[in-house]
């Protein structure tokens, strides 16, 4: 199975329906709040996340192309997880005994 995506609406703190102001906002609040000249305690690699999640979904075209991966994923992971429920499905149905007339028969005695 391929590599999951970053989810950069988690990373922003915004739905997937934020409209560019909102992914602005969240963004600065968060820049502020996580950068290393600022905080001390604050890790250089979620700053730089945050930077990441905001070029793509700050930018219109390439935010409608992440989208359009996303649910691409989302409908591969529903695929994948289906096709294994009906995997164990049909393993438990082998595993699970089957009576016969006769074992049946005997069976109940």
């Amino acid at each position: 199975m391929p590599e999951t995506q970053t989810d950069y609406y988690a990373i922003l703190e915004v739905s997937p329906t934020a409209t560019q102001n909102e992914i602005k906002r969240s963004y600065r609040r968060l820049a502020r709040k996580y950068h290393p000249d600022l905080n001390q305690q604050a890790r250089d690699k979620h700053f730089k996340l945050l930077n990441e999640a905001y070029k793509i979904l700050g930018d219109p075209p390439q935010r409608a192309t992440y989208d359009q991966q996303r649910k691409l994923e989302a409908k591969q992971l529903k695929a994948a997880q289906e096709a294994l429920a009906l995997h164990q499905q049909q393993e438990h149905e082998k595993r699970e005994p089957k009576l016969t007339w006769i074992g049946g028969i005997f069976g109940f005695i």
